[in-house]
């Protein structure tokens, strides 16, 4: 017979609350699965992934929002914080939210891999949990190391994670699906990796 050890967290939700709030803007802090993470400082190729993809959805859909340094409570998952390096929005979603916001309303979230130690299990592993999890309809995640974007859909909250994952190599076309509907060529990406 396997025991399962009991999940212990590092602290409560609101002690890491009141931490992330006295932390210098130049540290984002996260709080996933129980533990307190640091996101490493993005570079100037993970600016340009980010902006590019701005664009594209503001081409495609103008009457949405990609924001960036929104943090969201995705409680569901463990009453874990997370803060996405995007948030595709209905326009002006967030405003009146302070730092950490419900996920309701959101209709993707995008995550760029970085060069840190944590990449793995972060952005591939407790990432679509969580945003599976708050039943955020799509995540996508850009990933410098492999070269792909993997666009997860379909949560399930019963579960946790999403349903689908599609895995596209850069330089690749693909459709995002409903509710974004947003077509991406990712050639460009091929330019943006070390």
């Amino acid at each position: 017979m396997t025991v399962m050890a009991e999940h212990t967290s590092q602290m409560s939700v609101d002690e890491f609350e009141t931490i992330s709030s006295a932390a210098p803007e130049t540290v984002t802090l996260e709080f996933i699965d129980g533990r307190i993470g640091a996101k490493a400082v993005t570079d100037g190729d993970h600016t340009a992934i980010l902006s590019w993809l701005t664009r594209r959805c503001m081409q495609s859909r103008p009457e949405l929002d990609l924001a960036q340094g929104q943090g969201l409570r995705v409680d569901a998952y463990r009453g874990s914080r997370a803060k996405p390096d995007a948030i595709l929005t209905p326009e002006a979603h967030f405003a009146g939210h302070g730092e950490w916001a419900d996920p309701d309303g959101a209709l993707m979230v995008v995550e760029v891999t970085s060069y840190d130690s944590d990449t793995d299990r972060r952005d591939r592993r407790e990432k679509p949990a969580a945003y599976g999890e708050a039943g955020i309809p799509v995540y996508l995640l850009i990933d410098r190391d492999s070269c792909t974007v993997t666009v997860h859909s379909s949560p399930d909250r019963r579960v946790g994670g999403y349903r689908n994952a599609r895995v596209t190599k850069f330089g690749e076309t693909l459709v995002l699906p409903d509710p974004v509907g947003i077509e991406l060529d990712t050639e460009i990406l091929n330019s943006y990796v070390r």
